[in-house]
Protein backbone atom coordinates (compact mmCIF):
# COMPACT_ATOMS: atom_id res chain seq x y z
CA UNK A 1 0.00 0.00 0.00
CA UNK A 2 1.30 3.46 -0.88
CA UNK A 3 1.99 5.72 2.08
CA UNK A 4 0.14 8.45 0.15
CA UNK A 5 -3.00 6.30 0.33
CA UNK A 6 -2.30 5.14 3.86
CA UNK A 7 -5.21 4.21 6.06
CA UNK A 8 -5.29 4.65 9.81
CA UNK A 9 -3.55 1.80 11.62
CA UNK A 10 -4.65 0.42 14.99
CA UNK A 11 -2.31 -0.05 17.93
CA UNK A 12 -2.62 -1.48 21.42
CA UNK A 13 -0.67 -2.11 24.56
CA UNK A 14 0.50 -5.66 25.25
CA UNK A 15 -2.56 -6.70 27.25
CA UNK A 16 -5.06 -4.88 24.99
CA UNK A 17 -6.53 -2.64 27.70
CA UNK A 18 -5.37 0.51 25.90
CA UNK A 19 -6.17 0.68 22.19
CA UNK A 20 -6.09 3.38 19.58
CA UNK A 21 -5.03 4.26 16.08
CA UNK A 22 -2.62 6.37 14.08
CA UNK A 23 -4.52 8.72 11.75
CA UNK A 24 -4.22 8.65 7.97
CA UNK A 25 -2.30 11.92 8.16
CA UNK A 26 0.10 10.45 10.70
CA UNK A 27 0.71 7.42 8.53
CA UNK A 28 1.30 9.38 5.34
CA UNK A 29 3.52 12.09 6.87
CA UNK A 30 5.50 10.05 9.40
CA UNK A 31 9.16 9.07 9.07
CA UNK A 32 10.12 5.44 9.74
CA UNK A 33 13.37 5.41 11.72
CA UNK A 34 15.44 3.22 14.00
CA UNK A 35 17.39 4.54 16.98
CA UNK A 36 20.40 2.99 18.70
CA UNK A 37 20.71 5.68 21.41
CA UNK A 38 21.28 4.81 25.05
CA UNK A 39 18.09 6.53 26.21
CA UNK A 40 15.83 4.53 23.88
CA UNK A 41 17.49 1.34 25.13
CA UNK A 42 17.22 2.44 28.77
CA UNK A 43 13.50 3.17 28.36
CA UNK A 44 12.88 -0.28 26.88
CA UNK A 45 14.68 -1.86 29.84
CA UNK A 46 12.71 0.28 32.32
CA UNK A 47 9.44 -0.97 30.83
CA UNK A 48 10.59 -4.59 31.06
CA UNK A 49 10.86 -5.00 27.29
CA UNK A 50 13.48 -7.24 25.67
CA UNK A 51 16.88 -5.56 25.50
CA UNK A 52 17.16 -4.17 21.94
CA UNK A 53 20.98 -4.07 22.06
CA UNK A 54 22.90 -4.43 19.89
CA UNK A 55 19.94 -3.64 17.66
CA UNK A 56 17.84 -0.47 17.58
CA UNK A 57 14.38 0.57 18.69
CA UNK A 58 12.04 1.02 15.71
CA UNK A 59 10.11 4.30 15.77
CA UNK A 60 7.63 6.27 13.66
CA UNK A 61 8.38 10.00 13.90
CA UNK A 62 5.09 11.87 13.75
CA UNK A 63 3.03 14.57 15.45
CA UNK A 64 1.30 13.69 18.75
CA UNK A 65 -2.11 14.88 17.53
CA UNK A 66 -2.13 12.00 15.03
CA UNK A 67 -2.14 9.46 17.86
CA UNK A 68 -5.70 8.68 18.99
CA UNK A 69 -6.64 6.55 21.99
CA UNK A 70 -9.98 4.83 21.40
CA UNK A 71 -10.23 2.99 24.72
CA UNK A 72 -8.29 2.63 27.94
CA UNK A 73 -7.04 6.23 28.18
CA UNK A 74 -7.10 5.82 31.97
CA UNK A 75 -4.04 3.58 31.57
CA UNK A 76 -1.94 6.31 29.95
CA UNK A 77 1.10 7.12 32.10
CA UNK A 78 4.45 8.84 31.60
CA UNK A 79 8.00 8.67 32.88
CA UNK A 80 11.17 10.67 32.46
CA UNK A 81 14.65 9.21 32.62
CA UNK A 82 15.82 12.49 34.20
CA UNK A 83 14.17 15.69 35.47
CA UNK A 84 14.71 17.38 32.09
CA UNK A 85 14.34 14.30 29.91
CA UNK A 86 11.77 13.50 27.27
CA UNK A 87 8.35 12.21 28.32
CA UNK A 88 8.07 8.49 27.64
CA UNK A 89 4.39 7.59 27.53
CA UNK A 90 3.24 4.06 28.27
CA UNK A 91 0.26 1.95 29.28
CA UNK A 92 0.49 1.33 33.03
CA UNK A 93 -1.70 -1.77 32.81
CA UNK A 94 1.16 -3.77 31.27
CA UNK A 95 4.12 -1.33 31.05
CA UNK A 96 3.93 -1.19 27.25
CA UNK A 97 5.90 1.78 25.89
CA UNK A 98 3.92 3.85 23.38
CA UNK A 99 5.47 7.17 22.40
CA UNK A 100 8.15 9.68 23.34
CA UNK A 101 7.41 13.41 23.31
CA UNK A 102 9.15 16.59 24.45
CA UNK A 103 7.96 18.02 27.77
CA UNK A 104 5.99 20.77 26.00
CA UNK A 105 3.28 20.50 23.33
CA UNK A 106 4.76 23.55 21.60
CA UNK A 107 7.26 21.25 19.89
CA UNK A 108 4.79 18.80 18.31
CA UNK A 109 6.95 15.71 17.99
CA UNK A 110 6.15 12.11 18.83
CA UNK A 111 8.33 9.04 18.45
CA UNK A 112 5.81 6.19 18.32
CA UNK A 113 7.06 2.68 19.14
CA UNK A 114 6.42 0.67 15.96
CA UNK A 115 6.13 -2.57 17.96
CA UNK A 116 2.72 -1.36 19.18
CA UNK A 117 1.21 -1.20 15.68
CA UNK A 118 -1.08 -4.01 14.61
CA UNK A 119 0.55 -4.02 11.15
CA UNK A 120 3.73 -2.00 10.56
CA UNK A 121 4.03 -3.13 6.90
CA UNK A 122 2.43 0.07 5.47
CA UNK A 123 5.27 2.12 6.99
CA UNK A 124 7.59 0.86 4.29
CA UNK A 125 11.33 0.62 4.78
CA UNK A 126 13.31 2.44 7.45
CA UNK A 127 14.62 5.71 6.01
CA UNK A 128 16.85 6.97 8.84
CA UNK A 129 19.15 5.23 11.30
CA UNK A 130 20.16 7.28 14.35
CA UNK A 131 23.08 6.93 16.75
CA UNK A 132 24.50 3.93 14.87
CA UNK A 133 27.54 2.57 16.75
CA UNK A 134 30.82 2.60 14.85
CA UNK A 135 34.20 1.04 15.60
CA UNK A 136 36.00 3.07 18.24
CA UNK A 137 32.86 3.73 20.28
CA UNK A 138 31.57 6.69 18.26
CA UNK A 139 28.12 7.06 16.74
CA UNK A 140 26.82 8.34 13.43
CA UNK A 141 23.51 8.96 11.72
CA UNK A 142 22.53 7.47 8.38
CA UNK A 143 20.24 9.38 6.00
CA UNK A 144 19.40 11.92 8.70
CA UNK A 145 18.00 14.33 6.10
CA UNK A 146 14.78 12.29 5.82
CA UNK A 147 14.08 12.60 9.54
CA UNK A 148 15.01 16.30 9.67
CA UNK A 149 12.95 17.31 6.62
CA UNK A 150 9.96 15.28 7.83
CA UNK A 151 10.23 16.77 11.33
CA UNK A 152 10.33 20.34 10.04
CA UNK A 153 7.38 19.83 7.67
CA UNK A 154 5.25 18.25 10.40
CA UNK A 155 6.09 20.88 13.01
CA UNK A 156 5.31 23.79 10.67
CA UNK A 157 1.99 22.23 9.55
CA UNK A 158 0.98 21.39 13.12
CA UNK A 159 1.84 24.84 14.48
CA UNK A 160 0.24 26.79 11.62
CA UNK A 161 -2.98 24.75 11.75
CA UNK A 162 -3.20 24.84 15.56
CA UNK A 163 -3.49 21.04 15.67
CA UNK A 164 -0.62 20.91 18.17
CA UNK A 165 -3.10 22.03 20.84
CA UNK A 166 -5.19 18.85 20.42
CA UNK A 167 -2.68 16.27 21.65
CA UNK A 168 -4.01 13.65 24.08
CA UNK A 169 -0.72 13.96 25.97
CA UNK A 170 -1.08 17.59 27.04
CA UNK A 171 -3.80 19.76 28.57
CA UNK A 172 -4.90 22.28 25.94
CA UNK A 173 -5.29 25.11 28.46
CA UNK A 174 -2.15 24.72 30.57
CA UNK A 175 0.22 22.91 28.21
CA UNK A 176 1.07 20.52 31.04
CA UNK A 177 1.18 16.73 30.59
CA UNK A 178 -2.23 15.11 31.13
CA UNK A 179 -0.64 12.86 33.78
CA UNK A 180 2.13 13.54 36.27
CA UNK A 181 5.24 11.77 35.00
CA UNK A 182 7.39 9.55 37.18
CA UNK A 183 10.96 10.91 37.23
CA UNK A 184 13.68 8.34 37.77
CA UNK A 185 16.29 8.89 40.47
CA UNK A 186 19.99 8.88 39.58
CA UNK A 187 20.38 5.36 40.94
CA UNK A 188 17.32 4.08 39.05
CA UNK A 189 18.64 5.68 35.89
CA UNK A 190 22.17 4.32 36.37
CA UNK A 191 20.81 0.78 36.61
CA UNK A 192 19.38 1.10 33.10
CA UNK A 193 22.71 1.98 31.45
CA UNK A 194 24.78 -1.21 31.62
Amino acid sequence: MSRKRAQEIPFSCTCGSLQGHITKRGMSSGTHVVCFCRDCRAAQLYFGQPDPAPGPVEILHMTPEDIVIDQGAEHLAAMRLSPRGMLRWYADCCNAPLVTTPASPKLPFGGFIVKRLADPAPLGPVTTRGFVPTPGGKQKHQKLRYAVIGLLKRIVASRLSGRWKTSIFFDAETGQPTVTPTVLSKSERAALYP
